[in-house]
């Protein structure tokens, strides 16, 4: 990867890590479904207004309708609600240790659908980065293991839905990203009205704070609306296991934003876990182990 998509990456890292601060506030106040398509559906809703401002509002052919559906089932609705019912259920490390194994499920997918092949290094790589992100999220996290089966399935099947997700992205590639970030929102938002109504009754839910809206706001548009077109943007560049990566460096950012804005201490295995991580990259990127192998000849 170049340089710039190295950037890329940790900017969309940073925005994907703020989601954590902005979910901390509204899974306390609004259901799975209704939390959900609030994000998306405000996120859609700005991507139009865009693409209006832009003179080129979206348009949907007939053949597009399946495809951009899946999509948006599969890459926001689905895993975005496994995800919020599962931190209802589970402690944040566990969450953490368990959407780390995205990469696996996206190199996995990949290598069977023969996008890209599955070598040693890459394998040494993500297990370097699975260590990473347990020793970062702290040993302690892997005793809440199997403390609530059900917030753990939610949270591994939001990892192997992301592994499928990424990978069919792929199909999109040759087209702008906004357009596909807008019908992918839209899509989702789709999905998630009916499922909002009909469970979460949203209606009786108690009046939302500042702080809430904010909050909603937050992981709507920079979170989602802005990250997902950095996502787009990068799936044709370096493919869906070079992007996946991401999810390596979300725990890192996350870290990071709690000890500026927070005041959250960064502890020696917090540390430790971030070296494990930046040796999974750099086993993945391939240009320092071509440099070393001159110098040992």
């Amino acid at each position: 990867m170049t340089a710039g998509e190295w950037l890329l990456l940790g900017v969309l890292s940073i925005v994907w890590g703020a989601s954590f601060f902005f979910f901390k506030i509204l899974v306390v106040a609004l259901p799975p479904f209704t939390l959900v398509l609030g994000r998306v559906g405000m996120a859609a809703i700005a991507l139009h207004l865009v693409m209006i401002a832009r003179g080129a509002p979206f348009r949907m052919t007939r053949d597009q309708i399946g495809p951009f559906l899946l999509l948006g089932l599969i890459n926001n609705s689905v895993p975005f609600v496994l995800i919020a019912f599962g931190e209802t259920r589970i402690a944040s490390g566990v969450a953490a240790i368990l959407n780390g194994t995205t990469p696996l499920f996206t190199v996995l997918v990949a290598h069977f659908l023969g996008h890209e092949r599955l070598t040693p290094a890459k394998i040494v790589a993500i297990a370097l980065g699975m260590a990473g992100v347990i020793v970062l999220t702290g040993p302690g996290a892997l005793r809440g293991l199997g403390g609530d089966l059900t917030g753990e399935l939610c949270c591994l099947m939001a990892a192997v839905l992301y592994g499928f997700g990424t990978n069919y992205s792929r199909r999109f590639g040759k087209m702008p990203p906004l357009t596909v970030v807008t019908a992918q929102c839209t899509s989702a938002a789709i999905w998630l009205i009916p499922m909002s109504v009909v469970v979460d009754h949203p209606w009786t839910l108690a009046p939302l704070d500042a702080r809430t809206w904010a909050a909603w706001v937050g992981i709507a548009l920079p979170s989602t609306a802005f990250g997902y077109l950095m996502f787009f943007r990068l799936i044709r560049t370096i493919g869906p296991t070079n992007l996946v990566l991401v999810t390596l460096l979300v725990p890192i950012s996350a870290l990071l934003l709690g000890a500026l804005f927070l005041g959250e201490a960064i502890t020696a295995h917090a540390l430790a876990g971030m070296a494990l991580i930046g040796l999974s990259l750099a086993a993945i990127d391939g240009r320092v182990w071509q440099r070393l192998r001159p110098a040992r000849a």
